[in-house]
């Protein structure tokens, strides 16, 4: 199930919000929740639940081994189990096939695939999982004791599938109690309709031009392959920020607070700032249990940072694309990091703007195309050396129909949601009015995403696939 989906919207949504508003009782909201997440995620492929339950299971104990009251030896073995669980979990369901196929390649080998379906959200779940023994290990938390309540914290269903990375000591005391306010409700359904808006009226419309020119390559002129990326780029943003804007929004419906996880990460100034805007529950992830490690038994910060990003490309895919994807954006981490803040403060704005837009969105390239023949053609036509040429009549009525689409999405990754707020607190007499005109734009949203929706193929997520 997805949230962009009429079925969400009108019957699995209401049906939970009236099931919790029903019970008094936070251990029988808590119970709501879960049913309604497992549901949630076994709704189309009901096996995968088992495994979910699995790691549950697993990780629930080796939890309460690592806690601080055990003895050393019982901590260590619990930590060992768990970060040996999870990442042959990872491994089994996300990589083995990608495993054979480049042993087979490279050994001239031909030993069958496994075809095991990836489970979806795996990554997600299990990072959070991964994070909570830790931080029992690391004496930052302490183990939650009751399966019912960790139970929730896995599977919560606005999460659960992409995100964002929610560690357990951000939600532990709102899981045992917690109250959903006016505010609370006013904020949650109407940044949710936000998300809708962006994933359903901008990602999905811009999905189909990418398509369009991403999807034929090998013909693309120069202007039409820098067009395809650009709005590939915009695509991924609003796809994923939408669901994080929909995730957070259901949180907050519900009582919890999700961290933030984009903060207009085009407004950038270089590439180690767009990264502390993006997918921020993952960087802080490898940034807090990935980065203190040493590399070989040597502790540098620039092995280290080699290391992250190694893992950050291996993390988003089995593909040799994911891996090239993250080193490439980690040399430009560690060039930043060795040329130092100071100094590159000291370039102009326009220059460092320029410079971090070519590498994301050149970096965007790289991530879309998996076959590395089709990424070749598309850094060769991003240049003078494209065969096809600089322009072409495609280009011109492609901007030409969707120019007020693209004008949308450019402006939309603008704070446009914060001047309102700004108003409001300055001039104190336009907050009713600005109050009214945001509830009556929310109704205008859901209303035009819920009818893109109907006869609709919805394009999943992106990241489900992570």
């Amino acid at each position: 199930m997805i949230f962009s989906s009429l079925i969400f919207l009108y019957l699995f949504l209401p049906l939970c919000i009236l099931s919790y508003s029903a019970c008094k009782r936070i251990r029988s909201r808590n119970l709501v929740l879960v049913i309604f997440s497992l549901l949630f995620y076994a709704w189309g492929e009901p096996t995968r639940i088992l495994y979910l339950l699995l790691s549950v299971a697993v990780n629930y104990l080796c939890g309460i081994g690592a806690g601080a009251e055990q003895k050393s030896v019982v901590r260590k073995l619990s930590l060992g189990v768990s970060l040996v669980f999870n990442l042959c979990m990872i491994g089994v369901f996300k990589y083995a096939d990608f495993l054979i196929s480049n042993i087979n390649f490279i050994f001239g080998q031909d030993i069958p695939l496994t075809g095991i379906v990836q489970m979806i959200g795996i990554s997600f779940y299990t990072f959070q999982v991964m994070s909570y023994v830790i931080d029992c290990y690391w004496e930052t938390v302490t183990p939650q004791r009751d399966p019912l309540k960790f139970l929730l914290y896995v599977s919560l269903f606005p999460q659960l599938i992409a995100g964002p990375i929610v560690r357990y000591s951000t939600i532990a005391e709102e899981i045992d109690d917690r109250r959903t306010t006016l505010a609370d409700l006013s904020y949650g359904f109407s940044r949710f309709v936000v998300g809708l808006a962006k994933k359903v009226i901008l990602a999905d419309n811009l999905f189909q031009i990418v398509e369009q020119f991403l999807g034929n390559i090998d013909s693309q002129t120069i202007l039409g392959t820098w067009y395809g990326v650009i709005l590939y780029s915009l695509y991924v943003y609003f796809d994923f920020s939408g669901y994080s804007d929909m995730a957070i929004a259901l949180g907050r419906i519900f009582g919890f607070h999700f961290d933030e996880n984009f903060r207009h990460p085009f407004l950038c100034k270089d590439i180690t700032e767009f990264w502390q805007r993006w997918h921020i529950s993952l960087g802080s992830f490898f940034r807090d249990y990935l980065l203190p490690l040493p590399v070989f038994g040597i502790r540098n910060k620039y092995l280290s940072l080699g290391l992250v990003w190694l893992c950050t490309g291996i993390w988003h895919g089995a593909s040799w694309n994911y891996i090239l994807w993250g080193l490439y954006y980690g040399a430009f981490i560690l060039l930043e990091a060795k040329i130092g803040k100071k100094k590159m403060r000291s370039f102009p704005l326009w220059a460092r703007h320029i410079y971090n837009k070519l590498v994301i969105i050149i970096g965007f390239g790289i991530f879309y195309f998996e076959d590395f023949k089709k990424l070749g053609m598309f850094l060769r036509n991003l240049t003078i050396f494209n065969p096809n040429g600089f322009f072409s009549f495609a280009e011109q009525m492609s901007l030409y129909n969707n120019l007020f689409l693209i004008i949308a999405a450019i402006a939309c990754c603008f704070p446009l949601l914060e001047l309102p707020k700004k108003l409001a607190e300055k001039h104190g007499t336009l907050k009713a009015g600005i109050s009214v005109a945001g509830t009556v734009g929310c109704a205008v949203l859901l209303l035009l995403s819920s009818l893109l929706l109907v006869d609709a193929t919805t394009v999943a997520f992106l990241y489900y696939r992570f």
